[in-house]
């Protein structure tokens, strides 16, 4: 019986008959408080890292839809004027997550919990190793622990495909052996572990996702440990030769931020999750020479890059499998790479320019 149905039958209750329909009409009641409980499942949401790039994202989508949002974000890395659009609209706390009594205070009420807040470097992990664990893997800790003894229903955790390393196998499944090759990947994978023993242990529903090269507006070009599409497509734009490091034939695959923000809402919608570990991308490989060649096509430019030697930490190929995605909760790519660059570009135009 659905929401329609149910108040039809409350308006049919009437004085005359009172009495003798009084057990009915508190039985419809019932089942309607029920159907609204239902339908408000999963609306109480926390964002960590909400201010930062997929995070304040994500907060927009779920703005749009209606939900409650708390953010929480030490601002770090990420940028309070991402959410200034709908600052009006969430709670927001700035605070340190690893910080028991932050925590705390930022699951109280939430229904899921979607865990974007990291250190999200893999040269920058190199360079801080103690930093990196501490804003990953003590973070992770704290908001798990805080989730539990909240009673919060689910936590969804951004993962990182840097867990695989550098294994010649391809695509990657997530039954594969990881081999982290960078204090970035270690501790991303120690929070994937954690959140799979929450479940086991503590029955806190969890799950990973494993996020493939992700980009898209209000991504930062500016840090020296920028991601290699704003990078690129902000060099290109101003004329300035892009660097490539390596021979620009490693491959990515490259991945929308509106895919990784529409898999956290199925992640946090499916039915059950069970500390289960998935890829997240659009399951093609593209070269960094491809992605230059593209970006010069799509602004009507032909600016060469400079090639520089190879980075400690990084891997050649990475390629994603999402079959576990799709089976478990329902994961397609809606936004493909080319169409996803063109969005980019056209953000950067307007708002870096």
């Amino acid at each position: 019986m659905n929401s329609s149905a149910l108040i039809r039958n409350i308006r049919a209750f009437s004085l005359p008959s009172r009495q003798a329909k009084l057990p009915q009409f508190y039985f419809v009641l019932f089942l309607l408080y029920l159907r609204i409980l239902k339908g408000n499942r999963m609306n109480r949401f926390l964002v960590t890292g909400g201010a930062g790039f997929i995070g304040s994202n994500i907060c927009k989508r779920l703005v749009s839809e209606g939900c409650f949002v708390r953010v929480v974000d030490n601002l770090l890395t990420g940028k309070k004027s991402n959410l200034s659009s709908i600052i009006d609209k969430i709670e927001f706390i700035e605070g340190d997550l690893y910080d028991p009594s932050v925590a705390r205070s930022a699951v109280k009420g939430i229904d899921a919990v979607l865990h974007q807040a990291a250190l999200p470097s893999v040269p920058k992990s190199v360079d801080n190793p103690a930093a990196t664990h501490k804003h990953c893997v003590d973070v992770t800790f704290a908001v798990l622990l805080a989730s539990r003894d909240a009673g919060v229903k689910r936590l969804v955790y951004a993962g990182s495909s840097s867990a695989y390393g550098d294994t010649p196998t391809l695509p990657k499944v997530e039954t594969m052996l990881p081999q982290p090759l960078s204090p970035y990947a270690a501790a991303k994978l120690t929070g994937e572990y954690y959140c799979t023993v929450f479940y086991k242990v503590f029955g806190l529903e969890t799950i990973s996702l494993r996020y493939f090269n992700v980009f898209g507006p209000q991504q930062d070009p500016t840090s020296q440990y920028a991601a290699a599409i704003p990078a690129f497509v902000t060099s290109i734009l101003k004329d300035k030769p892009p660097t490539i490091y390596g021979d620009g034939e490693q491959s990515r695959d490259f991945t929308y931020v509106d895919n990784v923000v529409e898999a956290n809402l199925l992640a946090a919608r499916a039915k059950k999750t069970s500390g289960e570990v998935v890829n997240i991308a659009c399951g093609e490989s593209i070269t960094v020479n491809r992605v230059i060649g593209a970006i010069n096509n799509l602004t009507g430019k032909n600016v060469k890059p400079i090639y520089a030697p190879n980075r400690p930490g990084d891997v050649k190929h990475s390629l994603a499998d999402i079959t576990a995605a799709r089976k478990l909760i329902g994961f397609r790519p809606k936004v493909s790479f080319e169409d996803g660059l063109r969005l980019s570009i056209d953000w950067y135009r307007k708002n870096l320019l």
